[in-house]
């Protein structure tokens, strides 16, 4: 007479992944591997992205039971590994484990994974299972078992655009990827083209293009991030050319120092430009303007730079710059206050 012992625990296994299309759905000419559909749970997995798959473990006794899960298949150990709450459950209380799976992301692409001994890369696992030992070690240990199946499918964004209908068939998705490779790199390189028309983000072997496009000369004497904030500029630089703002603007993309916009003394600025004459002369109640008494000389301003950092400043290039910006008919004086040591 056999003795059929009454199961200790249930194992319920629920996937974070389900599959739309199994390999036994969709046409018969798709020459599938296992096309003989195999019942049990299913877990999908794209390369390079975790999934789990979660086991609801419930003790069915009346006394504790010491727990030993361990994950049995015909795929690489490394895929998964087990995440429990500990090992002994209480009498009919349940604990939950995750199963963490991880298809390494060069999947599809490691030549290892193709060998000349196997025909097609294989991609589906049928032959999985969670065994769970209850009591280990006592005359009391019994073996319970839940079969699943794992499906490692490339992830697809063209499904998306597809009706369900066709979601549901394992073999479109496959097609549907072949397509997607082909022409997603062209998509991308659309969608980050503003990218190569900005001149903080362009390559760098675009940057004379996007320099003639604003009639901005390309001189060695600018480092590669003072040319590209420049070319981003150039028109405004021009449409302020001549005035004590463009000046300023002009100082402040190559030195690298604050405009300053919310100070209103001048003389407190990184960069400031102020005339020798100062504010109006008022005598009385009668106002005489900008006019000087007693000398100064006219169309002249003083340029005075406040940097961080010691010689940082080339001064034959800032006189150049003051040069090339300022009315030809105006004067001035240049500073440069490095701090002190």
């Amino acid at each position: 007479m056999v003795q059929i012992r009454p199961a200790t625990i249930s194992l319920q296994l629920t996937p974070m992944r389900i599959p739309e299309a199994v390999p036994s759905a969709g046409f018969a000419f798709a020459n599938q591997e296992n096309i003989n559909e195999t019942t049990g749970t299913s877990l999908l997995l794209h390369p390079g992205e975790p999934s789990e798959l979660i086991v609801q473990i419930k003790n069915l006794t009346q006394r504790n039971l010491q727990l030993d899960l361990i994950v049995e298949g015909d795929f690489p150990r490394q895929w998964c590994w087990v995440g429990t709450e500990g090992r002994e459950i209480l009498p009919g209380e349940q604990m939950d484990a995750v199963l963490y799976f991880h298809v390494p992301a060069t999947f599809f692409e490691n030549q290892e994974a193709i060998t000349p001994e196997k025909e097609q890369l294989r991609l589906n696992f049928s032959n999985c299972q969670v065994v769970a030992y209850t009591d280990r070690g006592t005359n009391q240990e019994q073996v319970q078992e839940a079969n699943f199946n794992l499906y490692i499918r490339p992830w697809s964004a063209y499904m998306n655009f597809l009706p369900v209908l066709y979601r549901e068939v394992d073999f479109i998705g496959r097609f549907m990827k072949i397509f997607e490779q082909a022409y997603q790199p062209v998509i991308d390189s659309y969608a980050v083209m503003w990218a190569n028309l900005d001149p903080l983000t362009a390559p760098r072997a675009l940057l004379p293009f996007l320099a003639h496009w604003v009639a901005w000369p390309v001189d060695s004497i600018w480092n590669l991030p003072q040319q590209r904030r420049l070319i981003r500029r150039a028109v405004e630089i021009y449409r302020w050319r001549g005035t004590r703002k463009g000046l300023r603007l002009y100082l402040h993309l190559y030195t690298g120092l604050p405009l300053d916009e919310d100070l209103p003394n001048e003389a407190d600025k990184h960069i400031s430009i102020t005339e020798p004459f100062g504010d109006d002369f008022t005598l009385g109640e009668a106002e005489l303007g900008e006019a000087v008494l007693g000398g100064g000389q006219a169309y002249h301003f003083v340029v005075r730079l406040r940097p961080d950092n010691i010689n940082s400043i080339d001064e034959q290039l800032v006189r150049r710059i003051i040069d090339q910006e300022k009315p030809a008919f105006c004067t001035y004086e240049l500073f440069i206050d490095n701090p002190i040591i």
